[in-house]
């Protein structure tokens, strides 16, 4: 397992150094950026970590490194550091998904009580990802016959109204049935149906009632 890694980005050397040393304190390993660019180009969408995130920098400030994570459709938990902390900036880091916002000089145990909580959702965001690339390549596994059963059966049509579409016997779509259920590894059809959802192989909105 690799180990988690804190971004610390920010402007003010003496800053950056006290952050850094209180962090690999408590056994994490920081990672120091004086700038936002310098940040953007090493970071490792790879690994499991999280960002603090200095707000005000000459160049580029936090809140344009945000921007520019989410343009590259990176999910990193950001925790935003200001001795400026106006009630704008505030709500705008949140609103683009901040985890934190913590005012300067701040509590050494706050920050780090912060940094591990964001650490934690990164951990469980990589593992949500796991598990949705083992679900997906199960669905790829399946052959066109079993996925012309999948689909229905995880939209809400009875094996009945399968069989119509398919102008096949309902024994034969049971069979088929069967044969996803095992593929998908699911015991139930409420789990198949979540893995579906999961995968995005269909709109839970769109889904039939019973």
């Amino acid at each position: 397992m690799q180990e988690p890694k804190v971004y610390v980005v920010d402007d003010d050397q003496g800053m950056l150094d006290s952050t850094v040393w209180l962090l690999e304190s408590v056994g994490l390993q920081a990672l120091p950026f004086t700038s936002g660019q310098a940040f953007l180009d090493a970071c490792d969408a790879c690994l499991p970590a999280c960002v603090l995130l200095d707000v005000r920098m000459p160049g580029m400030g936090g809140l344009s490194v945000q921007e520019a994570l989410r343009a590259r459709g990176l999910d990193l938990p950001i925790i935003f550091l200001s001795g400026h902390a106006d009630v704008p900036i505030v709500v705008r880091a949140f609103k683009a998904g901040a985890c934190d916002f913590i005012e300067k000089p701040y509590n050494d145990q706050l920050l780090l009580d912060s940094v591990q909580d964001a650490l934690g959702r990164s951990h469980r965001a990589r593992a949500g990802s796991s598990q949705r690339d083992a679900v997906q390549a199960r669905i790829d596994s399946l052959t066109p016959r079993e996925r012309d059963v999948f689909l229905p059966l995880v939209q809400g049509f009875t094996n009945r109204e399968i069989a119509e579409q398919l102008a096949v016997s309902v024994k034969t779509v049971d069979l088929y049935r069967s044969r996803v259920m095992k593929r998908m590894q699911a015991e139930h059809l409420p789990e198949l149906v979540g893995m579906a959802i999961a995968c995005a192989q269909v709109d839970p909105l769109q889904l039939r009632g019973p």
